[in-house]
C-alpha cells in the first residue's frame, strides 16, 4: 500500500462524504458511534458551554478537523475547545492548529489507541493544555494536564458523585452530568 502525502490527505478528505483521520502517511475511516457515545459528548458539550459563556473560549463539535503536531497526522477529536482566536491552517478554515483542552469519548475498540498512540501525538501541539478520556462503558474521566515543565499529570474520578476540574478553561465536569442519560456502572473503588 503506498502512503500519502498531506497534501493528497486534503484533497481527498475536503471531497469525501464521511470522515477519515490521517497518520503518517495512512487515511483511516471514522466508524460511526453509537447512542452512549452521542450521549455523552452531546451531554459534555452542554455541560461545558453554559460554563464557557462569556469566557475567551470555545466549544468546537467534531467535525472541526486539527492538525497534530505536524503536517503529517490529522484527527477529529469529538470535542475541541479553543481560547483565544482560533489559528487556522489556511484560507479554508477547517482544519484548527491551537486547540487548548481535547475530548475523547472512548468506545472499548478504540480505547487503547486514544490512551496511547493518539495521547503521544498529541502531546505535540504545544497549545494544549488538558486532554480528557471519557469512558462509555463504565463511570470513568481521566483529565491528563500539562504541567509548567511540560510533563503531563493525571487526575481520574470513576463515581457519579465526582467531578473533574479543567482548570485550563475554568471548568468543571461532573459525572452525573456527562453521564446522566446512559447506564455505566460505576468504576470499582482502588485502595
Amino acid at each position: 500500500m503506498s502512503t500519502l502525502t498531506p497534501e493528497q490527505y486534503l484533497e481527498i478528505e475536503r471531497a469525501a462524504e464521511y470522515k477519515s483521520e490521517y497518520y503518517d502517511g495512512e487515511m483511516f475511516a471514522m466508524a460511526g458511534a453509537g447512542l452512549a457515545h452521542n450521549r455523552i459528548v452531546a451531554d459534555t458539550q452542554y455541560a461545558l458551554q453554559s460554563q464557557l459563556s462569556g469566557s475567551p473560549c470555545e466549544l468546537l463539535p467534531s467535525d472541526m478537523r486539527i492538525r497534530v503536531g505536524s503536517a503529517a497526522r490529522y484527527a477529529y477529536p469529538d470535542i475541541t475547545i479553543v481560547c483565544g482566536e482560533p489559528a487556522l491552517l489556511d484560507n479554508r478554515q477547517d482544519i484548527l492548529l491551537n486547540p487548548a483542552v481535547i475530548i475523547e469519548v472512548l468506545s472499548p475498540s478504540t480505547a487503547d489507541f486514544d490512551r496511547g498512540f493518539k495521547f503521544v501525538a498529541y502531546t505535540a501541539i504545544q497549545s494544549l493544555r488538558q486532554y480528557v478520556l471519557i469512558a462509555t462503558d463504565r463511570a470513568s474521566i481521566e483529565v491528563f494536564t500539562r504541567q509548567a515543565d511540560g510533563l503531563w499529570s493525571q487526575a481520574k474520578a470513576s463515581r457519579l458523585e465526582d467531578s473533574v476540574e479543567l482548570e485550563s478553561i475554568g471548568c468543571r465536569l461532573l459525572l452525573a452530568e456527562v453521564y446522566r442519560r446512559v447506564q455505566v456502572p460505576a468504576a470499582e473503588a482502588t485502595a
